[in-house]
């Protein structure tokens, strides 16, 4: 079977966040046959068009090409004032500019953690609206809302919560599933 290459974006440039550790727990969940990198949009500069004109940042650049060499993504983004943080939509505008925008197509997840009860619910929402134009393939269930996370992680970032581990594995078998689908391969389980 053919691995399936995911890449993983965090919303979020906190050292203790909860979505990139949500990430790091979907590392240690992934199915057999998907194995899970994360990317990173700290180095990321604001977007202007006259920095575009100057030339496209190494860090988006690398971005990029780390997007286009993955087979599948997955986004975890914090809820700030009930939308995306502009952290991870300054991301998202640089890398739609790039040549060949490497969003295109490609099957993604979105799963969120906050400390608030609706776990980061109306932010998947407005990401979901953004990658419409980005022409992604948006993966609709099951959708990981990760609410109260400061109760189910621990100190060190880790997911402690058995519920919540058992849901996210879920949801990575199901995106397994829909990239391999949307990808059309011959592996599909």
């Amino acid at each position: 079977m053919a691995t399936l290459k995911v890449l993983g974006l965090s919303g979020s440039l906190r050292g203790g966040s909860y979505n990139t550790a949500t990430l790091r727990a979907a590392q240690s969940l992934a199915p057999e046959g998907m194995q899970i990198e994360i990317g990173d949009i700290s180095g990321i500069p604001l977007y202007s068009e006259d920095a575009q004109a100057v030339g496209f940042p190494e860090a988006v650049q690398r971005l990029g090409e780390a997007i286009g060499e993955a087979d599948a993504l997955i986004i975890a983004t914090p809820e700030y004032n009930y939308s995306i943080p502009g952290v991870l939509k300054n991301a998202i505008d640089w890398l739609s500019r790039l040549p060949n925008q490497p969003f295109a197509n490609k099957p993604l997840a979105i799963v969120g953690a906050s400390m608030g009860g609706l776990g980061t619910a109306r932010a998947q929402y407005h990401l979901r609206q953004v990658l419409v134009f980005l022409d992604v393939h948006v993966m609709n269930k099951p959708e990981v809302m990760i609410g109260a996370a400061h109760q189910k992680f621990d100190q060190n970032g880790q997911l402690t919560d058995a519920g919540t581990r058992e849901f996210l594995g879920t949801a990575l078998e199901a995106l397994d599933q829909f990239a391999r689908r949307i990808n059309g391969s011959a592996d599909q389980r």
